[in-house]
């Protein structure tokens, strides 16, 4: 029942936030802009196709981070585990800054070029890792966490080399990519990442079972039936895709993946029937106030929101890292 609860309380407030945070800002929109739009109104323009566009983009993103997070724990049995530690967002960083280093200005589906070639990188990414995992026989979680680490290295390497051989405009827009960003105008960025985080989100509440067991080990989880390693790799492909998709639209937004599904397991505990919705419901609400508040404190100008969360996720992973661990806090 307290589960429930606070189940409840995180959909309330997750509501809640992604309702309110389109009315605060530099422009301060009454509600009138709100429940009787006007065409000729700029409050209504700016909360109509401004705001609640981005607010909803930052909570489509930030809940498909968490729940990406959530599942890379519960499959490598790590809790640092997260998309920028295994390569996935270095990987779409990297195709990003190619096609603004090399002035790709195509466009396809509404994705611009530095879109697609971010989804490039981080497909490029899965199919490095996978690749590497297969050169030893057996799809271990040790050999894909140091192989996600690897190609995590490296490709940040080169994505310092395309900035170093940039002009200073060409550098000047990766830098201010690379800090994370939600400035988009209009739906059409939360329309296509949506689709791909909803399978994911299905995918995974279909798995549930599996993540708990798996939690347990893959030998635990294999002698009650669970095929681990076509779990894994189902779950590790899905929210790879789904992690390039945000990051390539978003840019590296750091920590999310880390941080909430650590906070709701304190909530609700770490049965993954419980942890996936909260999970989403959280790291959804909580990337639309670290935007609010990134967008906000220094008004009129704009801090980027992968600044404002490496701020707060950077003391998060030293208090996790010097917290007692506990036995079983990762499983159902």
């Amino acid at each position: 029942m307290r589960h429930r609860i606070i189940l409840l309380l995180l959909l309330i407030g997750s509501i809640t936030t992604l309702l309110v945070a389109p009315l605060l800002g530099s422009e301060r929109i009454p509600w009138a802009a709100v429940w009787q739009p006007a065409p000729d109104d700029p409050s209504s323009v700016i909360f109509w196709s401004i705001r609640l566009p981005r607010a909803c983009l930052a909570w489509i993103s930030g809940a498909g981070l968490a729940m990406g997070g959530m599942i890379f724990q519960a499959i490598f049995r790590n809790p640092l585990a997260e998309p920028f530690t295994l390569g996935i967002s270095s990987g779409a960083a990297l195709g990003a800054t190619l096609a603004m280093r090399l002035g790709l200005g195509l466009s396809f589906l509404g994705f611009s070029g530095a879109a697609l070639g971010g989804m490039g990188g981080a497909l490029a990414a899965i199919g490095i890792v996978y690749a590497l995992t297969r050169l030893r026989p057996g799809l271990t979680t040790s050999t894909m966490l140091l192989a996600g680490v690897a190609v995590n290295f490296f490709f940040s390497s080169l994505i310092l080399m395309v900035q170093h051989t940039a002009n200073f405009y060409d550098s000047f827009r990766i830098l201010r990519w690379m800090m994370g960003g939600l400035q988009m105008v209009g739906f059409d960025a939360s329309l296509h990442i949506l689709p791909v985080t909803l399978a994911v989100a299905g995918i995974a509440w279909w798995l549930t079972s599996e993540l708990n067991l798996l939690t347990l080990g893959d030998e635990w989880a294999v002698s009650r039936g669970v095929a681990a390693t076509r779990v894994k790799t189902i779950l590790f492909f899905s929210v790879s895709l789904m992690v390039g998709a945000i990051v390539s639209l978003c840019g590296p937004i750091g920590f999310i993946g880390l941080m909430c599904p650590h906070i709701c397991r304190l909530l609700v505990g770490p049965n993954h029937r419980r942890l996936l919705p909260a999970s989403l419901l959280f790291g959804g609400a909580f990337l639309v106030a670290c935007d609010t508040v990134a967008r906000t404190a220094m008004a009129p100008a704009e801090l980027p929101v992968g600044i404002f969360t490496s701020f707060l996720g950077g003391p998060f992973f030293i208090w996790l890292l010097l917290r007692p661990s506990r036995e079983g806090e990762m499983i159902g």
